[in-house]
């Protein structure tokens, strides 16, 4: 038996098929259940020629149809690759190009975008639609595909700890990127090694022997799957022989009522975009709910403000707020420290695989307050897919180690933790300053009348950059004025971080896991600068 997701999954049906699994809306699945499904799936890509290695897209909303396609893809040693269900036709055709997709598993409803490309992308020729609605010529239904195969386990491939798990990167700074793991690297970096809180198994087989004498958590991954962060989630319960709750899309309501429901223990989600309305759910339709079951509610991949906490504490004060620090290319890397926030300063309290590389590739000093990239060693990724220029400059050997580079600032602090300044691309140069925007955007969040707020620089011939504010207002409240908004950010950053620039937008433009999306409000504020000059 190898250290094989496939392979995993399988021995875990073996010894508590019978335990539910998966739960999203009406479905309900145990864990034999989920793998009748897959089969019947997996025998499907065989009849239409996928092969050891082929790639196939997932453009899903959550629920079960993809969780299935995951596991029925590791069962035939096919890699499955989330597609952004937002992206529009050329962001599509770069990813189904860039992917080499051969098949796709789809929501109908993304049928007219999926034809608009398909003759594009010359490799893609089979698709299976989920849906009720219009199907691409050619497509087969997800019924009548499962319909026609057998639930056995049987005829499949002999699987690898090689076989390749692929996640590609939201693209919130540039074009997606596809981040390449050895299942072998990702159980143990990205999930936790089958025990992320006690001692990881040592052998493979040892997942399956644990999973009877383990309590069934009810874990919620909150994000869409086709987050890397959602996905992880998900693998993490099922390696715990856990249940996993599901929501098709993110309503604040509904997750807080499924959670109630459900009893759910642990719920994970993206940062403020999803516990602000959270909080304010709590604090009004829904006042007075409680989450008796929930022992923890944890955050990542964006900036989970103080303010936000705050919010929430207050109406789940039983409930451990984590903030989670790590990447696709890396996996979990540590914990926020008590009293750590985007307002405070983020420090994480992390693994002995992680550190921070100058310029040099040299560690740096605890407590020099020099500042370099945080980087991890061990279990790290191949590298990004079709893209050796990107991956020779992000996974580096220092000293005979291979590290991954990411593209967080930090320093190290003299009791080890990483204080986490802010991402490279998105910092801004002001008068030869940086400052890193998610510092301020929490600056701006804590003012009473912003209900949510992204940070980027335009163009100065002075100072290089100015820092801009571009703020979402709470309904049925004043916008407030600059003067006020840097007078309320004077008080908690230095003053050459306070924005010189503050434009009002209707919302601010989120990818549904709830990432900012910089290019957008570089563009944004650019085009209101110039609206504004020439008024």
């Amino acid at each position: 038996m190898e250290f094989n997701l496939g392979d995993i999954f399988e021995s875990i049906v073996d010894v508590v098929g019978e335990r539910e699994c998966l739960v999203c809306g009406d479905d309900r699945l145990t864990y034999a259940e989920l793998e009748a499904r897959a089969n019947r799936l997996a025998h499907h890509f065989l009849s239409i020629g996928v092969e050891p290695g082929n790639h196939i897209g997932v453009q899903l909303y959550n629920g079960v149809e993809y969780v299935t396609t995951m596991v029925a893809c590791f069962k035939v040693r096919a890699v499955p690759v989330n597609v952004n269900y937002r992206y529009v036709e050329e962001e599509l055709l770069y990813l189904f190009n860039d992917a080499d997709l051969v098949a796709l598993v789809h929501d109908t409803e993304f049928t007219p975008r999926i034809n608009a490309v398909r003759d594009r992308a010359p490799k893609l020729k089979s698709f299976i639609s989920v849906g009720d609605g219009e199907a691409p010529v050619g497509a087969v239904d997800w019924n009548d595909a499962l319909a026609a195969q057998s639930p056995a386990r049987e005829g499949f491939p002999e699987r690898s700890s090689d076989d390749i798990y692929i996640i590609y990167t939201g693209g919130t700074t540039g074009m997606p990127k596809g981040v390449m793991w050895r299942q072998h690297d990702i159980f143990y970096a990205g999930m936790g090694g089958a025990d992320p809180v006690g001692t990881p198994v040592s052998r493979p087989e040892e997942v399956a022997e644990r999973a009877p004498s383990r309590g069934a958590l009810v874990m919620f991954p909150v994000a869409p799957l086709m987050h890397g962060a959602a996905q992880l989630a998900t693998w993490i319960a099922f390696l715990q022989a856990s249940k996993v709750i599901l929501v098709k899309k993110f309503d604040p309501i509904e997750v807080i009522e499924v959670a109630k429901r459900e009893g759910v223990n642990s719920l994970s989600i993206v940062g403020d975009a999803m516990a602000r309305p959270m909080a304010e759910a709590l604090a009004g339709p829904l006042k007075g709910t409680e989450l008796p079951s929930l022992f923890v509610l944890s955050s990542a991949g964006a900036i989970f403000s103080q303010t936000v906490k705050d919010m929430l504490k207050e109406h789940l004060p039983n409930v451990a707020l984590m903030d989670n620090f790590g990447a696709s290319e890396t996996g979990f890397q540590g914990t926020g420290k008590e009293g750590s926030s985007p307002d405070a300063g983020l420090k994480f309290t992390v693994n002995d695989r992680t550190t921070v590389l100058d310029d040099d590739l040299k560690p740096i000093v605890p407590g020099s307050g020099k500042v370099g990239r945080v980087a991890q060693r061990g279990h790290v990724p191949l590298g990004y897919y079709k893209d050796e220029v990107k991956t020779k400059e992000s996974f580096v050997t220092v000293d005979g180690v291979r590290y991954v580079l990411l593209g967080d600032a930090a320093t190290i602090e003299e009791d080890g933790a990483i204080a986490v300044l802010g991402r490279h691309s998105v910092c801004i140069n002001t008068g030869g300053e940086k400052v890193f925007p998610e510092e301020v955007e929490a600056a701006l969040k804590a003012h009473p009348a912003v209900y949510d707020a992204v940070v980027t620089g335009v163009p100065d011939e002075r100072f290089g950059q100015r820092v801009t504010a571009l703020l979402q207002i709470r309904a049925e409240t004043a916008a407030p004025t600059q003067p006020e908004i840097e007078e309320h950010c004077a008080t908690r950053v230095s003053r050459y971080k306070v924005p010189r620039l503050v434009f009002v937008v209707p919302e601010i433009r989120r990818s549904p896991s709830g990432k900012a999306d910089y290019p957008w409000a570089a563009a944004t504020a650019k085009e209101l600068l110039l609206d504004s000059a020439g008024s």
